[in-house]
């Protein structure tokens, strides 16, 4: 019995010292240094407008007018919905895919005013796994970039400026591939055709 009460003090004082340390210190110092060290990133990358708060870098949206470049599909919830993140599950033999995918490049093409010849990129007609990456490629980017240009009455040039600047190199310099953040891009567009170093100061009108 003696045995029995000094393992079960050991037990209780052992689970209240790893409370205080896992669910107290550990916490609070990860806290600590993410928000002394990467406090943007901490609070979710978040992206502001004359100081509101427009959306956030790590996640996409959903931009469909003209004068703005397109995200890659989305298959979270209705689309591009944070609390159903996830993929549609179709393999590459679905025939549901087969037929989404073909809809997908007849549209691009149509959209973007392009010739049969032309390849189309993965990311133009496949969603993410997530099904909310901020990203497309720069080759997506440059085929739209007409597109944006003509809708805004811009020079064409002026608009790859801005593909330019927005274009996010590979992690580490080799994960990966360059990649255009599709919400930064669209509210540098806002704010006129010169290189963009403000990104709030844009209009988020989305039709």
């Amino acid at each position: 019995m003696r045995t029995l009460t000094l393992e079960l003090k050991t037990s209780l004082i052992m689970t209240a010292i790893l409370v205080v340390l896992l669910c107290g210190l550990y916490p609070l110092a990860v806290f600590a240094m993410a928000q002394g060290f990467f406090p943007a990133n901490a609070d979710g990358s978040l992206v502001y407008r004359h100081g509101d708060i427009v959306g956030s870098g790590l996640l996409a949206q959903p931009f469909t007018g003209p004068k703005y470049f397109h995200p890659r599909p989305s298959a979270a919830g209705d689309g591009y919905d944070a609390t159903a993140s996830g993929g549609s599950n179709l393999g590459p033999t679905s025939r549901k895919l087969i037929e989404t995918v073909q809809e997908r490049v007849k549209q691009y093409r149509a959209e973007n005013n392009l010739p049969e010849t032309v390849l189309i990129p993965a990311d133009v007609v496949t969603a993410s796994g997530s099904g909310l990456d901020p990203h497309i490629s720069v080759r997506n980017a440059l085929l739209q970039a007409p597109r944006v240009a003509n809708a805004r009455g811009w020079n064409e040039d002026a608009v790859k400026e801005k593909i330019g600047a927005y274009t996010e190199g590979r992690q580490l310099g080799v994960l990966g591939e360059p990649r255009v953040n599709v919400l930064l891009i669209n509210l540098a567009l806002d704010s006129g055709p010169s290189k963009a170093n403000d990104n709030r100061g844009a209009n988020q009108d989305r039709r």
